[in-house]
């Protein structure tokens, strides 16, 4: 039966039903631009992160051991400087002016490439001294990351706005690196770095153009700078997630330091194939990216967050078994890559939410920093010794390794009470 006017009292046809409903989260003016700001800028670095290089390689000719400087020198900041940028950022607040800031000054640096090229006097010097200050900006983005997107979004809707963000990365690893290939061969590796500074550009007008009501600073006082590491270590819920997460990246780092070198010198996997297989956790991760918010709510983010520690290593043992006809071996290695990249999404999105439920708002930024220094200082250490054990014990012993110790991570979270969690936690006071 038709609705009637209830003025007229004459019949009224029923509204259309949306084929395809606009997430809750989108329907926030303020998140839909940082969404769309960040999706930008997720696809331009996945273009740095191919030119950048490429420029050191195909400009300057760099050794082995120059291109492991450059990739140094953009890591190092996260060891640095996310502890103080950390409190800097609690102790003065004004989150989103701060990334704002570092969009347009990545912009600003990465277009100095480009423009020494022109000139003809770009130097290995200028890469490192840019990927550093780089890196350093980046820090400063994704500490004030968290108090910013707790801001914009309310407390019900955190997984799927985080959904949103991690499918926004999963979809630029998969279409990012052929766009960066086909700019650096249509403009050169430098003439790729302009995309990239615009990118960033977009990103800095994006977030100039939204307001949300940050939380309020907090004054320093003496352990101002060590609250986060404080909180962490005293909260059970958030020390067994880093404890987890920083247990999987390790062994995960010293399974990928060998992972490629085995896929083609061991397996015989030619380049052209390879890709496929890296491009199919980029599929994975998109989907996990669309699915862990329902999965969520019909497990649980507790459990969910568990199944995503073990989902996200436990498919890499497929790659140390991978053996026999080239048929066989391509379809280890694209199940390993796929699952793994479905279980890090599960992993990262309940991981967000609950630790922007969780954390106090006056403690955020220095939370991320020192949760940063954990879970990126293990990142080298882990390729470092996954280098050494490969030398020394062979390469498929090592990716077992990787591969199973990384399962063990799941352990420090079977005392906590992530695995009774079936809504977000409460905020602590």
């Amino acid at each position: 039966m038709n609705p009637t006017d209830p003025t007229t009292g004459a019949a009224v046809a029923p509204a259309p039903r949306r084929l395809l409903r606009l997430p809750q989260a989108l329907r926030q003016h303020d998140f839909r631009r940082f969404w769309v700001g960040e999706t930008v800028s997720l696809f331009g670095d996945q273009i740095t992160m191919l030119a950048l290089p490429l420029v050191g390689v195909l400009v300057l000719h760099a050794s082995a051991a120059e291109m492991g400087y450059l990739g140094a020198a953009g890591l190092f900041p996260a060891l640095l400087f996310s502890l103080h940028a950390g409190a800097l950022l609690d102790r003065r607040g004004r989150r989103r002016q701060a990334m704002v800031f570092t969009a347009f000054g990545r912009a600003a640096l990465l277009a100095t490439i480009p423009i020494a090229y022109a000139f003809d006097v770009v130097t290995l010097t200028q890469l490192y001294v840019v990927s550093f200050l780089v890196g350093t900006l980046s820090v400063i983005f994704y500490v004030s990351y968290s108090t910013l997107f707790a801001s914009l979004v309310p407390r019900e809707q955190y997984l799927e706005a985080s959904s949103l963000l991690n499918g926004s990365r999963a979809f630029s690893y998969i279409a990012g690196p052929s766009v960066g290939g086909a700019l650096v061969a249509l403009f050169s590796a430098p003439g790729a770095l302009i995309v990239d500074a615009c990118s960033f550009v977009f990103s800095g007008l994006a977030l100039s153009s939204i307001h949300p009501q940050e939380p309020p600073t907090e004054k320093a006082e003496r352990g101002h700078v060590k609250a986060g590491i404080r909180y962490i270590w005293g909260s059970e819920i958030v020390r067994a997630k880093l404890l987890a997460t920083a247990t999987i990246n390790f062994f995960n780092f010293v399974f990928w330091a060998l992972f490629i070198l085995y896929a083609t010198r061991t397996l015989g996997v030619g380049p052209g194939a390879l890709g496929l297989v890296l491009g199919a956790a980029s599929i994975g991760g998109l989907i996990g990216s669309l699915v862990t918010n329902r999965l969520s709510r019909r497990l649980g983010v507790g459990p969910v967050f568990m199944l995503g520690a073990v989902l996200f290593p436990l498919p890499l043992v497929l790659v140390p078994l991978a053996d026999g006809p080239r048929l066989s071996v391509l379809a280890c290695l694209f199940l390993a890559e796929f699952g793994s990249g479905f279980g890090v999404m599960l992993l990262d999105i309940s991981a967000n939410a609950i630790t922007t439920a969780l954390v106090p708002d006056r403690l955020r930024a220095r939370v991320a920093g020192a949760y940063m220094v954990v879970n990126y200082g293990v990142r080298p250490l882990g390729a470092l010794i996954g280098g050494a054990l490969g030398t020394w014990i062979g390469l498929r012993t090592t990716l077992w390794i990787g591969s199973v110790g990384a399962l063990t991570g799941v352990l420090w979270l079977l005392p906590s009470p992530i695995p009774r969690l079936r809504e977000l936690p409460e905020a602590d006071r």
